[in-house]
């Protein structure tokens, strides 16, 4: 059984593009949509690239998160993902949208969750003397980057690092993280049910 996976973007793609990359051979799990909220987002092209179908859909079109997640929905069920995958999208996403999506939503956040949820991460970590940074991926709950945590990857904070030095070596881990812990995941999901 062949897991599909829809990603959710907002700008370049990096972690996109390793998720996409990751998936093939043995892989249980193969990309079927790339959707971002911004019609200038530079992953779109890279998706397509891949040969991965795109979609847009531009927030800055509804009203309200509900009208936008509606038709975030529409696209997604034309693809039938069993997976979706956050990686760089910039959007909260209310109660309701994560409700239908429990235990099948990732996303990865560039903190050692629960430290520094939100915004801003490696400016706070550096801020607060912290002696390690790192990455997250979890589950999407309504909670706010509070879904539980599936695996994560530690990154030294060195003397002089600035918020950009840090969030570069952070990226570097993010890569290597968000397809290993998708290919576990999925693996799992895969698997068949014993009885």
């Amino acid at each position: 059984m062949t897991l599909r996976v829809a990603i959710l973007i907002s700008g370049g793609g990096s972690n996109m593009v390793r998720l996409v990359d990751s998936m093939t051979g043995d892989h249980p799990a193969r990309p079927v949509l790339v959707l971002s909220n911004r019609p200038d987002a530079g992953g779109l092209a890279k998706a397509a690239e891949r040969g991965v179908p795109t979609a847009v859909v531009d927030h800055r079109a509804f009203t309200s998160r509900e009208t936008f997640e509606a038709a975030l929905s529409r696209a997604l069920d034309g693809a039938r993902p069993d997976i979706l995958c956050l990686a760089g999208f910039m959007r909260i996403l209310t109660p309701g949208f994560t409700r239908a999506w429990d235990g099948r939503m990732l996303n990865i956040h560039p903190s050692l969750l629960p430290k520094y949820k939100g915004l801003d991460t490696h400016r706070r970590a550096i801020d607060a003397g912290d002696r390690c940074a790192g990455c997250s991926v979890h589950l999407v709950t309504a909670d706010l980057d509070g879904g539980p945590v599936l695996g994560q990857a530690e990154v030294p904070i060195n003397p002089g690092d600035t918020a950009e030095t840090l969030a570069a070596r952070v990226l570097v881990e993010e890569h290597a993280l968000y397809p290993s812990v998708l290919r576990r995941f999925a693996e799992t999901r895969a698997r068949p049910s014993a009885g």
